[in-house]
C-alpha cells in the first residue's frame, strides 16, 4: 500500500499530513521548521522513504481571486529545492481557506490560542490533502 504525503509551506515552518494506506483519510502529522540549508528537505525525503509515500501533495497559496502572488514563488522555489531530495511526483493544489478552516477545527477543540499556534500548520496540511483526496474520489465516480 501507498500513502499521500501533504504539505502547507509557510515562511517559517512547513505543516506536514498523511493518508491512510487506502488514501482515503488525512491526518496531521508533524510540522518542520524552515531554516537555510536542506535540512527541512532531508526530512521530508525521510518520511517518503520510511512512509511508502507515492506523491507528495503541496499547497498553492493563491490569492482570493485566484491570481498567484509573492507566497507562490516563494512555495515553488521550496518545491525546485524539494525536488533534489526526492524521487516522487509533486503536485499542486488550490490551498485558499486551508488555514481558516484548520484554526476552525483547533478552535472547535478548545485549544488555547498557544496551542493553536503550534498545530495550525500540520491540521491546515491534513485539510489540503483531505481536499485533495476528496476531489480526486469525486472525479473518478
Amino acid at each position: 500500500m501507498t500513502r499521500l504525503l501533504a504539505l502547507d509551506v509557510g515562511d517559517e515552518r512547513t505543516g506536514v499530513a498523511i493518508s491512510d494506506e487506502l488514501e482515503q483519510l488525512a491526518r496531521p502529522l508533524e510540522m518542520i521548521p524552515r531554516r537555510r540549508g536542506p535540512g527541512g528537505f532531508v526530512r521530508i525525503a525521510a518520511l517518503v522513504s520510511q512512509q511508502g509515500i507515492r506523491a507528495i501533495v503541496v499547497g498553492l497559496p493563491l490569492l482570493p481571486d485566484g491570481s498567484e502572488g509573492k507566497q507562490v514563488a516563494s512555495t515553488r522555489a521550496f518545491v525546485r529545492g524539494l525536488e533534489q531530495h526526492v524521487a516522487v511526483p509533486i503536485i499542486f493544489h488550490d490551498e485558499r481557506e486551508t488555514t481558516r478552516r484548520a484554526n476552525e477545527i483547533l478552535s472547535a477543540e478548545g485549544l488555547s490560542p498557544q496551542k493553536r499556534a503550534q498545530q495550525v500548520d500540520a491540521v491546515a496540511a491534513a485539510v489540503l490533502l483531505q481536499d485533495y483526496i476528496d476531489h480526486q474520489m469525486s472525479r473518478n465516480t
